[in-house]
């Protein structure tokens, strides 16, 4: 068992506190944006669209994520107080709502600039991503939030800036699944066809997974205490069905039985 009780507070700024959530949440972006030009230079494409992407993309996903949590996990209290969702320093964000505002963060970055090229975008972001969401769940690590149930195992963490009670890091578990899915993602990208598949592939590992490990998270929804399914389970089933649908594109098939 191991006792948690770190400062999410990083560094204060005057009257500014750096939580070491905000951080994670900008190297996030800061690494994904460079592990785009990467990649675009490696294929002989021309990184200078991206640069004029990240912008969408960050308000796009910030965005999302907001209104993700306020819509699915507490609609009764941002409907009745709709100002509240503009509060987002005082913290909740969906991953689920954050993925949908980070496409629409993409087309419209493409509205804009035709030089976006939306579909290669699309198909390279699960790489960035996964970083991305391994650093998120670290970020929630250090706030203390979205816990485990408790557990009895070795390796259970107690909370003590919220409870003695020991639980499953099940912010950890998340963040090295996230990261083994861009380990094999990276792996894949190597191969022409899984190159075109990455994001269908990606869809159905992490939030097929998440659906595994909200089975020991404690309630983050008023649905959670009661029904047989989580919220983060059932938001999660749409884009299980469309990451295996991109997986299992028709041409995917042709191609796969040509070779």
């Amino acid at each position: 068992m191991f006792v948690w009780n770190m400062d999410p507070v990083a560094l204060e700024v005057g009257p500014v506190a750096v939580r070491w959530y905000g951080l994670l949440f900008a190297f996030a972006f800061v690494a994904g944006y460079h592990m785009m030009v990467a990649m675009s230079r490696a294929e002989g494409r021309d990184p200078a669209p991206l640069e004029r992407l990240v912008t969408f993309a960050v308000v796009g996903t910030v965005v999302g994520a907001r209104l993700g949590h306020c819509l699915f996990y507490e609609p009764e209290w941002y409907l009745a107080h709709p100002w509240e969702i503009l509060k987002i320093w005082e913290g909740g964000l969906a991953s689920h709502g954050g993925a949908v505002g980070l496409v629409a963060g993409v087309w419209a970055a493409r509205l804009r600039d035709p030089g976006v090229d939306v579909g290669w975008v699309l198909r390279r972001l699960p790489l960035p991503a996964a970083v991305g969401g391994a650093c998120i769940r670290l970020g929630n690590f250090c706030n203390s939030e979205i816990l485990g149930k408790p557990a009895t195992v070795p390796w259970a963490v107690v909370f003590a800036r919220v409870d003695g009670v020991a639980r499953h890091p099940v912010q950890l578990y998340e963040a090295v699944t996230y990261l083994g899915i861009g380990v094999l993602l990276a792996v894949l990208y190597r191969r022409p066809w899984w190159r075109e598949r990455l994001l269908g592939l990606f869809l159905l590992l992490v939030f097929g997974l998440r659906m595994v490990w909200e089975t020991v998270k404690m309630p983050q929804a008023a649905l959670d205490a009661t029904g047989t399914w989580t919220t983060g389970q059932l938001l999660s089933i749409p884009f299980v069905l469309v990451g295996l649908g991109l997986v299992l594109w028709p041409q995917g098939v042709q191609e796969r039985r040509a070779r």
